[in-house]
């Protein structure tokens, strides 16, 4: 798929520096709010004289709240470091679709976008 992008192409981005910080400073930020998430998403204590049986169902359910909540920050993570290599490679902004440009607005809303909008919905060029 990536091989549509042609290797005599620039990057159409031209301010990759302010993209990478884009990349940079949103990876931080998950990274500390994963950190203060790990212990919402430990195991719930099955001792009910501890707590009630209401306030444990409670518990198991903002325990798979957060867990679901880890399991997205880690998704993202992982579009934010392919995005980064793809500013170190060249292909940033192309689509590792199609091969077309990605445009600059949607890349501004959504730094780790790898497809453009009608790959996205399937309506490839």
């Amino acid at each position: 798929m990536s091989s549509l992008i042609p290797a005599t192409m620039t990057q159409p981005t031209s301010h990759p520096d302010h993209f990478r910080s884009a990349l940079l400073t949103l990876k931080s930020k998950l990274l500390t709010v994963s950190s203060t998430g790990q212990e919402a998403a430990q195991t719930v204590e099955l001792d009910q004289t501890t707590i009630g049986r209401v306030s444990r169902i409670d518990a198991l359910q903002q325990q798979a709240m957060a867990q679901a909540a880890q399991q997205r920050r880690h998704i993202q993570l992982q579009r934010i470091e392919s995005a980064l290599q793809r500013l170190e490679n060249g292909k940033f902004g192309w689509c590792m679709k199609c091969g077309e440009e990605i445009p600059r607005k949607r890349l501004n809303v959504d730094p780790t976008a790898p497809l453009c909008i009608a790959c996205t919905d399937g309506r490839t060029p």
